[in-house]
């Protein structure tokens, strides 16, 4: 195992006892069909947000095939104040219409048949691999490139080249937790300004902290 893969595992060993001893929710696998639209909904939006959206949404079109044939205008009132409601709105009937009529209802699981969908991308693709159907996939949203490259795993410029390095690195076992644990970490700890320095479990293995203490920054 490299010096990286040795960083990378005790890094990510270290993110799961952190969260096991606060007691941090840890994500089930979801319905694939409420998987995906609550992601797609979520592009630029406030997790409360997207929750309260999602679940005004799911109230009055529950499957595929009701969204389908929904008005779009109705679901924008219905998604609103998500950002880009609108034009989310019309993605949202389109990848249900496709989803019955291309795939009898269900939601793929392959990674090039989601990207096919309205509005899905990498990340979305990956977040329903991972989140829906349990296959290991590394969803790469801000969150988890930022960190990454401020601890040190990686030195990336795009999330693309962020989720191929973390899967050069990090064993498989691994990949299904990256991002709800960054991303998490990012919004309590490793904030994108004024980190919890001095609460952070990851404190000894970060480049940040380092080159924070040598006065390198």
């Amino acid at each position: 195992m490299s010096t990286g893969s040795n960083k990378a595992v005790k890094i990510f060993k270290k993110l799961r006892r952190y969260f096991k001893e606060q007691d941090m929710y840890v994500p089930s696998l979801g319905e694939p069909f409420r998987v995906l639209i609550a992601t797609v909904i979520s592009a630029r939006t406030k997790d409360e947000v997207t929750e309260e959206a999602s679940r005004k949404l799911f109230k009055k079109f529950p499957t595929p095939r009701a969204l389908a044939s929904a008005d779009p205008k109705e679901v924008a009132k219905l998604i609103y104040p998500a950002g880009f409601y609108k034009t989310k709105a019309k993605r949202l009937v389109e990848i249900a219409r496709i989803i019955v009529e291309e795939y009898d209802g269900k939601v793929p699981s392959s990674p090039k048949a989601l990207m096919k969908l309205p509005g899905v991308g990498r990340k979305t693709a990956n977040i329903v691999l991972a989140y829906a159907f349990g296959i290991p996939a590394v969803p790469v949203d801000t969150h988890v490139h930022r960190i990454s490259n401020r601890l040190g795993l990686v030195k990336t410029k795009t999330p693309e080249e962020t989720e191929k390095e973390l899967k050069r690195i990090l064993p498989k076992r691994y990949w299904i937790d990256i991002n709800w644990m960054l991303v998490k970490f990012g919004q309590t700890i490793c904030r994108p300004v004024n980190p919890k320095c001095n609460e952070c479990p990851l404190y000894d293995l970060c480049e940040y902290s380092s080159n924070k203490q040598s006065g390198k920054r």
